[in-house]
């Protein structure tokens, strides 16, 4: 992997780069749609690359209980096994330490997970996890790392902070391909000069990148800001940042401006699927019984191809019968608009306007839009599914 910085913005900390993998080149800040066990729910890998996505997430922990690593690895790994051609990025399962609390125990030596899936037991140290993703083959690989839930006393923010490191440590120690990049991750809750000292003692060890995890899961608008604002500026200049499971668009915006390179989440995805629509103005909840005659498309400012081809009506009526086809148009609708934000977040950055930019996003929103330092109304990118996805 390589990155470059390509230009700075002189008002924030706002970057545009190039990021290289053995399988695509991203341009930067980008957004990674969510795929945990393989797929981006519904869709072909030709509808991601339409949609001018080449990096999107897999996570180790549930493709290691299905269909089991071993097996992806027989299969030539995931990129031969899923059929996308573009870069993969693999978390480690550290956030199912969070997500899957009740199912875990936790120690120096590793997580005893009990499966979501049939109650079966399964020890996953920081060796393991390192395997489990170097069988898998992503392009970028996560150390394994300790993610609790916020708010959370210092005490046991301290406790996740020196078992991450501890962790991080063994993580780099038993890699063995040369051909994958290995993100260490920042935690630290919310206690700012825990997260500097995780930030210090990651850089030390020298990874390929820095993700800045143990975020949104709990925490206000506000204080999320907070640690990023302390912790981006003990990360590296010429390596890629990544915050982990994030976000909303004004949180992609808010992130950018502090200096983030990549994130995740399945926000866009999962309120397709549930049939909130994002647009230039707000969303569009489409099962709400004022679109059932709505000629509109979802957003007349939107290129998309559902924008340029259905209707409000017709997609309020798909998602009234349970017709698979809504949930599918609904989610290419939303990563188009993420996929298009990130594009235009960049020309703004090129063209030296982001504080401009910044300020349209908040003032073109309606009412449903959240302003900047203001908590999220809707429910935070960490809200869980049964099983332990965000």
């Amino acid at each position: 992997m390589e990155y470059q910085v390509q230009q700075s913005d002189s008002h924030s900390r706002g970057r545009i780069g190039l990021l290289t993998t053995g399988h695509a080149e991203i341009n930067t800040p980008a957004f990674m749609p969510v795929g945990s066990l393989g797929p981006v729910k519904g869709l072909e890998p030709e509808d991601l690359q339409s949609l001018g996505f080449r990096l999107i997430l897999n996570n180790a922990y549930h493709l290691y209980l299905r269909p089991g690593h071993k097996i992806v690895a027989d299969m030539g790994g995931l990129h031969a096994f899923t059929g996308w051609p573009g870069a993969i990025l693999t978390d480690s399962g550290g956030f199912q330490i969070f997500s899957l609390a009740k199912l875990c125990d936790v120690s120096d030596d590793g997580v005893t997970f009990q499966s979501h899936l049939d109650g079966s037991t399964h020890f996953i140290t920081p060796e393991k996890a390192i395997e489990i993703e170097e069988a898998l083959g992503a392009d970028i690989i996560m150390v394994l790392d300790h993610c609790v839930a916020l708010p959370a006393g210092r005490e046991i923010v301290q406790e996740s902070v020196r078992r991450t490191q501890l962790w991080a440590e063994r993580c780099q120690v038993s890699r063995r391909r040369t051909d994958q990049a290995l993100f260490g991750i920042v935690q630290g809750g919310l206690e700012a000069d825990l997260r500097v000292a995780s930030a210090r003692e990651l850089v030390g060890l020298g990874f390929d990148g820095y993700a800045i995890g143990g975020l949104s899961v709990g925490e206000d608008k506000p204080d999320m800001h907070a640690m990023l604002d302390v912790t981006v500026p003990e990360l590296p200049e010429r390596k890629p940042r990544y915050l982990m499971g994030v976000g909303h668009p004004e949180d992609l915006l808010e992130g950018v401006a502090r200096g983030i390179d990549l994130f995740d989440c399945v926000v866009p995805s999962r309120h397709g699927r549930t049939g909130s629509l994002f647009t230039t103005t707000g969303r569009v909840v489409i099962k709400q019984a004022q679109y059932a005659e709505d000629e509109r498309p979802i957003d007349s400012d939107c290129m998309c191809p559902v924008c340029r081809r259905y209707s409000r009506a017709y997609l309020h009526h798909l998602f009234m019968v349970k017709e698979m086809l809504g949930a599918r148009l609904n989610t290419i609708h939303n990563l188009w608009y993420y996929s298009d934000l990130m594009r235009r977040i960049r020309e703004a950055l090129e063209e030296g306007t982001f504080q401009e930019f910044r300020e349209a996003f908040y003032r073109h929103h309606n009412r449903q839009a959240v302003m900047v330092g203001l908590a999220e109304s809707q429910e935070p990118c960490g809200q869980l599914d049964g099983n332990g996805h965000t």
